[in-house]
């Protein structure tokens, strides 16, 4: 684990807090073989003892070949609607199997509530192979537009 750099508006007790209460999908950002740039939005999970974010995808994701080759990521982690917050940074992404699909499993808990839907069923499929990739940020930007938007505000 390395030393993460936390700037902007929150500390990384205000990060964690942050990322806790999100229930939006993490943006990542990443290059291919040939050395584009790829991103993807992906379920996740921030466990704050370890300062990593943990996802899962299919073993057959494109994704997992191009973190194989490369395995620096940007992410980014924002509200869809007004106040505009959020956590923005870079670092490294590690992939390990989920053959037990606890990840995954733990996943569709945060975003569906459970794993009783169709949804759920299908990607629970013992036959499909899954798995972890766990991003270890190097630098964690954040912001919050509250105090600025508070006219434009949903909240």
């Amino acid at each position: 684990m390395t030393e993460v750099s936390y700037t902007g508006e929150w500390d990384r007790a205000g990060v964690a807090s942050f990322l806790a209460d999100a229930h939006v999908p993490i943006r990542v950002a990443c290059r291919t073989p040939p050395g584009g740039l790829w991103m993807l939005s992906l379920w996740y999970d921030f466990d704050p003892d370890a300062g990593e974010f943990v996802c899962a995808t299919s073993a057959d994701a494109d994704v997992v070949r191009y973190l194989r080759a490369d395995d620096g990521v940007a992410f980014e982690v924002s509200t869809n609607d007004p106040p505009y917050r959020g956590v923005r940074g870079c670092g490294s992404a590690t992939l390990t199997p989920d053959d037990d699909k606890a990840v995954l499993r733990s996943l569709l808990e945060r975003y569906l509530g459970g794993t009783d839907s169709s949804l759920a069923r299908r990607l629970l499929d013992p036959a499909r192979d899954e798995v972890a990739i766990r991003i270890d940020p190097e630098r964690c930007y954040s912001w919050d537009f509250t105090e600025r938007m508070q006219d434009v505000s949903q909240d």
